[in-house]
């Protein structure tokens, strides 16, 4: 069975990653990064205005920026980045940050469309992200359940099981703790906290995501430290290997421009998930006066993720010594054995605690994506139960399984989500430029807190929900005017 589902599964990825989405994601980025008049330079100054606390009833920006930091944030910073030097060289570290500036882009217009669009919850907090803009803005409830579909299989699930199998892994062949148990312990943690709802995840996030953050990078800030003298150099290495110009490690054999370029792209929009969809379900939770505060934070977290998290491991391999030539060692265990070469042997239980931070603060945002896309298919409250207990059942999965084959079919999965997201966001960036260019303009005429009004956007604001901004529309989904034909649609959005 297995061997006939990767005959389907394997084409796909090959198909999806090393040749598609490389290219859309880079070339969609571009294209909204001249759209904005590049907003993640002229706009990140900005970003830290966001933060402040705006409504204590409801989510706050830095509680939904810390949420979608959470989900970014896991053992693809650690092992991702680690596989991607092994196989690719240092210069694919480069092709991670050109990747991640272009990304923001797509990430601010992402989140701002899906505050834009986002909707009240009966509880008082909001819900939105792709599956709502693509229902609201494009006129398609069947495209925002396909949508929906694919990212609670890939987050709520899948991943899910993934970053629980990471955790046990680690403390299995740390302590000899054994797998069982440590499943049970992880679904008696997560439990508490998705049982608890969306505000238990934001507060959880909101000092869990920094504190795992500051702890890792002060092990790379130690690192650069202690090898000061070399940091020139190894900015010079990153920067030749990226162009072919250096050969491997002690070697005599150059890894191909192409190899570090593509994993550097891969890796890098694995870890920051710009453009991918998934963090807007984390945006559109936020209380805010404009929809662009909550999208230059999460642009903000594209920049952490991938310029500042996924750098301090890149440096700590780099300045380790331990990437020799012929070494198998790839993934979490060559970055466990640079840091270990670095702090000795308390290397090992740092890494062990490390993985556990990034890896369930992962499994929470995850799970924070997918139930706002299980309540945009249907709205029950049983339902939801049943989604909580089967997270549960998949974190335990991952606990004692090894997980190879969900994983590669996650990665179909996410890339067809991706896919569906990307056309969105391009057909829809007129009303993300928009609000973007009033939330600029009242920042140059002086104005310390913008607000927004629908009356700025493209339609006026007439497929928004009338109780969520001023000048909104219509609250009810079955009113919204019949979509434009397809060669209109596209023909506006220009």
């Amino acid at each position: 069975m297995e061997a006939l589902i990767r005959v389907i599964v394997d084409p796909l990825n090959t198909l999806l990653w090393s040749h598609v989405l490389i290219y859309v994601l880079i070339g969609i980025g571009l294209i909204l990064t001249l759209a904005t008049g590049f907003v993640q330079f002229v706009g990140f100054r900005y970003s830290f205005r966001s933060f402040r606390r705006i409504d204590d009833a409801g989510i706050s920006p830095m509680q939904a920026f810390a949420t979608g930091l959470a989900s970014r944030v896991g053992t693809g910073n650690i092992a991702g980045v680690a596989t991607a030097i092994a196989l690719g060289g240092p210069g694919a570290v480069f092709w991670m940050w050109v990747t991640a500036l272009v990304g923001m882009a797509s990430a601010f217009t992402e989140s701002t469309l899906a505050q834009i669009y986002k909707e009240r919850h009966p509880d008082g907090t909001f819900r939105g992200g792709p599956a709502y803009y693509i229902q609201r803005g494009l006129g398609s409830r069947g495209w925002g359940i396909a949508f929906a579909l694919s990212l609670i299989l890939t987050f709520g699930l899948v991943f899910n099981a993934v970053q629980a199998n990471a955790i046990s892994d680690t403390l299995h062949v740390a302590y000899g703790w054994d797998k069982m148990a440590i499943g049970a312990v992880l679904v008696v943690l997560s439990g508490g906290v998705i049982f608890g709802g969306l505000r238990r995840i934001g507060t959880v996030a909101e000092w869990m995501v920094p504190l795992m953050a500051l702890a890792y990078l002060c092990v790379a800030v130690y690192a650069i430290v202690a090898h000061v003298e070399q940091v020139p150099r190894l900015f010079a290495l990153i920067l030749r290997s990226a162009f072919g110009l250096e050969p491997a490690v002690g070697g005599v054999i150059g890894y191909s421009v192409m190899q570090a370029l593509q994993l550097g792209v891969k890796r890098g929009l694995f870890s920051n998930e710009a453009g991918m969809g998934s963090a807007p379900n984390a945006a559109a939770t936020a209380t805010t006066p404009h929809p662009v505060s909550q999208g230059l934070l999460q642009m903000l977290g594209v920049f952490i993720d991938t310029i500042v998290i996924c750098s301090c491991t890149a440096f700590i391999i780099l300045l380790s010594g331990v990437l020799v030539p012929g070494t198998e060692m790839k993934g979490a265990a060559l970055t466990q054995a640079a840091v270990t070469a670095h702090i000795g042997r308390a290397g090992t239980t740092f890494m062990s605690f490390a993985v556990f931070f990034f890896a369930f603060s992962s499994i929470i945002g995850n799970y924070a994506y997918a139930e706002g896309n299980v309540e945009f298919i249907r709205r029950n409250r049983t339902l939801v139960h049943v989604f909580r207990v089967l997270v549960l059942v998949m974190v335990m999965f991952g606990s004692v399984a090894s997980v190879p084959l969900v994983w590669d079919m996650a990665d179909v999965s996410m890339g067809f989500m991706a896919l569906i997201n990307l056309g969105a966001i391009f057909l829809l960036r007129r009303h993300a430029v928009a609000a973007w260019r009033d939330f600029h303009g009242q920042m140059k005429r002086g104005v310390n807190q913008p607000t927004f009004d629908c009356a700025v956007l493209p339609d006026g604001g007439a497929r928004l929900p009338s109780d969520v901004w001023p000048g909104g529309g219509r609250a009810n989904p079955g009113d919204l005017p019949p979509p434009k034909p397809r060669r209109a649609a596209a023909r506006d959005a220009v």
